[in-house]
């Protein structure tokens, strides 16, 4: 018999898929935590980055306006590698390559999709960027972690300009986080790209 009420099966699940949704977040979180305090103590340079950093400069002006991410991007120097591997297997990471990136599972059955990420600092992470990943240097302490500056997270976001990094700058724009005069700091490629964004924020 057709069902006249699509959203009866879940309305059955009760509050489970509310929990699996804030239980993701939660997690995210606590993986985050758990590598900085790994990285800290074993004084390990690093910057965390992408959506996380997105988040982190966003609740900085605007906490109603922070979106949720379910990686966790840290920029690390090759000659850290070791020594970050060494940190974090202490609180149950375990290193993996995942389609040439380093990839730190949460654990021997951790999947890729919920591990940390980890991208080279002072390394273009693809050829054709226009501009190399900051150093962990290029960083501000912000409540006990060390998150990349936001001229650099910007130029990042610039660099990759999918979608979703789309979106971030969108957010960033819309808070006047960034604003006009913000272009001309980048080569004139990721500042066209720029730009673009803020000649339509709603596009």
């Amino acid at each position: 018999m057709f069902n006249k009420d699509p959203g009866s099966n879940v309305r059955e699940t009760g509050s489970f898929v509310f929990d699996r949704m804030f239980s993701a977040v939660e997690k995210v979180r606590e993986r985050l935590d758990r590598a900085c305090k790994a990285l800290e103590e074993g004084q390990v340079p690093y910057a965390i980055i992408g959506g996380n950093a997105v988040a982190v400069w966003v609740a900085t002006v605007d906490d109603g306006a922070v979106r949720n991410t379910r990686n966790v991007d840290i920029l690390l120097r090759d000659v850290d590698l070791d020594r970050a591997t060494m940190a974090l297997a202490k609180v149950g990471f375990v290193r993996d390559s995942v389609m040439n990136v380093t990839v730190f599972l949460d654990g021997p059955e951790g999947k890729p999709s919920q591990g940390l990420h980890i991208l080279r600092a002072g390394a273009k992470v693809r050829p054709e960027y226009v501009t190399a990943a900051p150093q962990v240097e290029q960083s501000v302490a912000i409540e006990g972690k060390r998150i990349v500056e936001l001229e650099a997270l910007v130029a990042m976001k610039l660099n990759s300009f999918r979608d979703k990094d789309k979106t971030h700058l969108r957010d960033m724009i819309q808070i006047e986080m960034i604003d006009a005069g913000w272009p001309s700091r980048f080569p004139p490629v990721l500042g066209a790209r720029l730009q673009s964004l803020l000649d339509d924020p709603e596009g």
